[in-house]
């Protein structure tokens, strides 16, 4: 019998784990419409000017939308949406980014630029390393093209880029929301004081004072 290659037994566990830790499950649709109402489904929404989410296994979030993608591509974003958490000035999480293009991989971008964006960063995938993806639950902390591409080959991604010409990553987002601070009220003009009323003048002597 032939011995596998390292790179194929790479692939197959990487294969056999990702596929025990991450069962398939249907993606979810958050679509915002303008009006503010939010309607979440199981099915891909028509294209509107709506905002439309791709709710991931587990509640994770992806900005990324499926519609207008390959049935082979659109599954797998369903199940296994891949996010990429960069920094500011990271030249590896550059190549990062060309890795999945080139591979042509639909990706969500979270930019770790706080304290809390780190310590949830942490909390993710294990540590604070720059680039790391996600491909559904399972975390890949820092840039490696043979674990990447292992991973992506058992989330089902297919091996040459099947991307729409022209598409493009989602603007990123921070790893941690940022709550909208609510404006305070303005603290009320001080009182005008009232006004001085002229001195009053002594009555002249023989005059009526009414």
């Amino acid at each position: 019998m032939k011995p596998l290659s390292v790179r194929r037994t790479a692939s197959c566990l990487a294969s056999l784990a990702f596929l025990a830790a991450t069962p398939l499950v249907h993606a979810q649709y958050k679509v915002v419409e303008q009006d503010g109402s939010v309607t979440y489904t199981d099915r891909p929404p028509v294209a509107s000017n709506a905002r439309i989410s791709n709710i991931g296994r587990g509640g994770a979030r992806s900005t990324v939308t499926d519609i207008g993608l390959p049935l082979e591509l659109r599954t797998a974003v369903q199940r296994h949406p891949v996010t990429l958490y960069t920094g500011a000035e990271c030249a590896p999480c550059d190549a990062a980014r060309r890795l999945l293009l080139r591979r042509g991989i639909p990706y969500s971008e979270r930019r770790v630029s706080t304290e809390d964006d780190a310590a949830a960063l942490d909390r993710l995938v294990g540590g604070r390393t720059v680039p790391s993806l996600m491909v559904g639950a399972q975390p890949l902390r820092g840039l490696s093209e043979t674990d990447w591409n292992a991973y992506l080959d058992a989330a089902g991604y297919p091996r040459e880029s099947l991307l729409p010409r022209g598409w493009q990553a989602p603007e990123p987002m921070p790893v941690v929301e940022r709550s909208t601070p609510t404006p305070r009220a303005a603290a009320p003009a001080p009182a005008a004081p009232p006004e001085a009323r002229p001195a009053e003048r002594a009555p002249t002597p023989g005059t009526i004072r009414f």
